[in-house]
């Protein structure tokens, strides 16, 4: 059986109160062996943590404040962040980035909570895991003063055009593939057959964006398997490749697997 790894799930979330053990015994039964759970804000911590403390060879977390999460308290939800960096060890800072769908009127202070959160990802030589939806080229361009070839990260799903992925993998990072990828209207048809293979990594972004044919409903790492099978197909490659690299490219970006596998640098 292939192995999987999903880079972006938020299996602690309410959505999975009633069934999360058994969603991911059906995880495990696919061959999702990683999960890699990012944060929201201050009060999405204790769940996730609690995810891991119950799960710690499957559920793996981050630490970071997602954009829409970012309004006028931002300042005090990154102390709560930088606080618990110092704690205890994470994979990674995210889920961080820039939104520019839902709401436009805290973009100054998305920009500055970008910045804060890449510093403390440089600092700590911890990979940043980037939201940036209807705004890649912003995203693109807070990061580029923050380059640098031991700095790396994701571009969670990943929706840009080719040009935006060449620039993403120039910076060093890597492309986020999940659900989008099956829908017929999801573009990244066009996309992936030009992004280097050792550059993708999978996710689910459960419980949002579940693939075909279960749009429109709950998500679930377990669905990995359909993503995978999709992008295959798109990459010309066959699913046992498609896992053994992909699965390498996941170590490289977090690591051996586990939150204490990095060093400060």
């Amino acid at each position: 059986m292939n192995t999987w790894t999903d880079t972006h799930a938020h299996i602690y979330v309410k959505e999975f109160d009633a069934d999360r053990s058994d969603a991911l015994v059906r995880a495990r039964d696919l061959g999702v062996s990683k999960i890699y759970m990012p944060n929201i804000d201050a009060d999405s911590i204790d769940a996730m943590l609690e995810a891991e403390r119950k799960n710690p060879d499957l559920c793996i977390p981050m630490i970071g404040l997602h954009p829409c999460s970012v309004k006028k308290d931002f300042e005090k939800q990154l102390y709560v962040m930088e606080d618990w960096l110092r704690k205890r060890p994470f994979a990674a800072v995210g889920e961080m980035g820039t939104d520019l769908y839902w709401d436009k009127s805290f973009w100054g202070e998305q920009q500055e909570a970008f910045r804060i959160q890449a510093g403390w990802a440089r600092q700590q030589g911890l990979p940043l895991v980037i939201h940036c939806r209807e705004s890649i080229d912003e995203t693109l361009a807070l990061l580029t003063p923050f380059a640098d070839p031991k700095f790396t990260g994701i571009f969670h799903c990943f929706t840009g055009t080719a040009e935006q992925a060449r620039r993403v993998v120039e910076l060093g990072f890597y492309i986020g593939v999940g659900g989008v990828s099956t829908f017929k209207n999801g573009g990244l048809d066009r996309v992936l057959p030009g992004v280097p293979l050792d550059r993708l990594v999978l996710e689910t972004d459960s419980p949002y964006l579940a693939p075909v044919p279960h749009r429109g409903k709950r998500n679930e790492p377990a669905y990995l398997s359909l993503i995978a099978a999709r992008v295959s197909s798109l990459m010309g490659v066959t699913e046992a490749e498609l896992s053994e690299v992909t699965t390498r490219n996941a170590r490289s970006v977090f690591g051996e697997g586990t939150v204490g596998s990095r060093t400060n640098s």
